[in-house]
């Protein structure tokens, strides 16, 4: 008789349960998005070009090593994520304005990758943009860190007949940006800034790692295949995977807490990299 007690008011007491922390939740308490929901809402998001336009200080524009370079006093236009367009990316931009004498506009999307499935991606942020002299396709994390095919440098390409099923892959996305924004403009110098390393787990800085992500590659796989597909192109590349000098030992003096976005430090050590790789593409 005892047994039969237990059995049947085992499912009373985890009911109970169940009731009283339902009743402990807040009124109107949000449940966490799914991935699914996640995508839906970063998708819905859409450039901003008017609220990210930075113009060359006249005095510091001024007092610049560049002048005689061959990009200086053009209009640039920056594709990417969050990476991109956070408000502390405006301390390496602001530097490319001041020393190019460069007007620089900005269509990165928080979230954003160069699969077509990623966010509102970098194909949608070309899409949209207008007529520039230089483009910059400033790589993230976020093709890598949600699972989105790499692919090869064949991507959408004439090698494989511009398969556009490819678009769903990183490389597809780097490839349809190309060819979007020389269809653009056939006379504009294009540029790729490739991903940062990031330190919130072991894949993302270290090049050597076994830490993959769902389709078994690290982020340095990423990396090389950014590279790949700029060299089928002979796109200039800035490597910022490789030559930061920022590791597991002094990253904290320049990320946020994240461990996956820089800080204003982070932007400020980048800078110079960035513009003297600006000024002449190499």
């Amino acid at each position: 008789m005892k047994k039969i007690l237990s059995t049947l008011l085992l499912p009373a007491a985890l009911l109970l349960a169940c009731l009283n922390a339902s009743a402990q939740q807040p009124a109107g308490a949000r449940q966490p998005l799914t991935p699914e929901q996640m995508q839906a809402r970063l998708r819905a998001q859409r450039s901003n070009p008017s609220e990210h336009h930075l113009n060359p200080d006249p005095v510091r524009a001024a007092d610049t090593p560049y002048r005689g370079s061959k990009n200086f006093g053009k209009r640039i236009a920056v594709f990417g994520g969050s990476l991109s367009v956070n408000k502390e990316s405006d301390i390496a931009k602001q530097r490319w304005a001041d020393q190019l004498c460069a007007e620089v506009v900005t269509y990165g999307v928080g979230g954003a990758g160069f699969s077509l499935q990623q966010g509102y991606s970098l194909q949608k942020q070309v899409d949209t943009a207008g007529v520039y002299d230089i483009y910059v396709l400033w790589a993230s994390t976020n093709d890598f860190t949600n699972n989105r095919e790499c692919g090869s440098w064949k991507d959408y390409t004439a090698a494989d007949g511009f398969d556009e099923s490819r678009l769903d892959t990183q490389c597809g996305g780097i490839n349809y940006c190309i060819k979007t924004l020389m269809e653009k403009n056939p006379q504009a110098e294009i540029y790729f800034f490739t991903s940062f390393r990031y330190f919130g787990r072991e894949g993302g800085y270290n090049p050597f790692s076994d830490d993959v992500n769902e389709t078994g590659l690290n982020f340095a796989d990423y990396v090389q295949a950014q590279k790949d597909c700029c060299a089928h192109y002979g796109i200039p590349v800035l490597d910022q995977f490789s030559f930061q000098g920022i590791n597991e030992f002094n990253y904290t003096l320049y990320y946020l807490r994240d461990r996956l976005h820089l800080n204003e430090d982070g932007y400020a050590r980048l800078a110079p990299a960035q513009v003297d790789f600006l000024a002449n593409g190499r």
